[in-house]
């Protein structure tokens, strides 16, 4: 299915080295707020109290949001769970305040605007239990890491999988980078849009190494640079409907996910731009810097038995 087809390649790889200068600006900015500012950890990594309260009609989940934050409280996660009536807060850990004295403190406040609300459960998520799962989120990504690498290193060949993991990690630590300088909270939810993103911005990759493999198999007289480009400028089309369909569904999250899932959305979003900006611009540039070429991925068929050794396509190509 193609909504148009470019007649004429486009010339990507004329490029490539002005793209990647920027990717590289763009990677080293991202780097430097990671370090000067750091991630805004959420609740989950930094320890806090978890509270479970219920309601007995539909909570008003703004109403109870609002009601938290006018207690001069900051960082408060309030969502839904389970059913419409049930509501989780999570809040920060404060100095020289208790977890028990922190809950008394919001019941209190909601049972002014409600008084049908209980206490359903409270329990302090300490900071041990934040570096464990900081720990763990990492831990994944590595493994996220290496398996792609593996996985292409064995479909395509090594040049692909190292040019595949550079565009994939400069996509997360640009996502990383936007959290850091904009100081977003840095959530579960985020590290599973990273996580999600690393796997999207791969698959569009391997779309475009599969047409490079194909092409070179096909197109015996084309140079690599023209290879990769019409490997590229063939798969727009594709690129369009895959990435748009997605970033609808994507945006729907954004305006009407309401806070819980805003950062996920946002995260996602970043992640899909710049996916497909670093599967064509740095992916394949990298892949053509490494000198990939022909013989790296069509293999030389040996000749047959009823072959005449002395005739010049014997054991050619396919």
């Amino acid at each position: 299915m193609e909504f148009f087809k470019i007649r004429r390649d486009i010339p990507f790889m004329k490029n490539a080295v002005v793209f990647n200068v920027i990717s590289f600006l763009t990677f080293a900015l991202a780097v430097f707020f990671l370090f000067s500012r750091g991630l805004h950890l959420s609740v989950e990594f930094t320890g806090g109290t978890v509270m479970e309260v219920s309601y007995s009609q539909p909570a008003d989940i703004e109403k109870v949001r609002s009601v938290v934050s006018g207690m001069g409280l900051t960082d408060v996660q309030v969502q839904n769970f389970g059913t419409t009536r049930d509501v989780m807060i999570r809040l920060p850990a404060q100095k020289g305040v208790s977890s028990a004295q922190q809950s008394d403190k919001v019941m209190a406040a909601l049972k002014a605007t409600d008084p049908g609300v209980s206490l359903r459960r409270t329990e302090f998520v300490g900071p041990q239990v934040g570096d464990e799962l900081a720990a763990d989120g990492l831990k994944a990504l590595g493994m996220v890491v290496v398996g792609i690498m593996i996985y292409l290193a064995f479909r395509f060949e090594w040049k692909f999988a190292v040019a595949a993991i550079i565009a994939n990690l400069h996509d997360v630590i640009i996502i990383l980078g936007f959290f850091a300088f904009f100081q977003w909270e840095f959530s579960l939810a985020v590290l599973a849009a990273v996580l999600a993103v690393l796997g999207y911005s791969v698959n569009e990759s391997v779309v475009i190494f599969d047409r490079i493999r194909e092409n070179f198999r096909r197109y015996r007289k084309l140079s690599t640079v023209e290879i990769i480009d019409n490997a590229i400028t063939s798969t727009i089309s594709r690129t369009i409907i895959t990435h748009g369909s997605t970033q609808i569904m994507v945006l729907s999250m954004l305006l009407f996910g309401g806070p819980t899932l805003y950062y996920f959305a946002l995260a996602l979003t970043i992640g899909i731009c710049f996916g497909i900006y670093s599967s064509v611009f740095v992916a394949a540039a990298i892949a053509m810097w490494l000198g990939i070429k022909r013989e790296d991925l069509v293999r030389p068929v040996s000749a047959r038995k009823d072959e005449d050794p002395n005739d010049p396509n014997a054991g050619a190509t396919v």
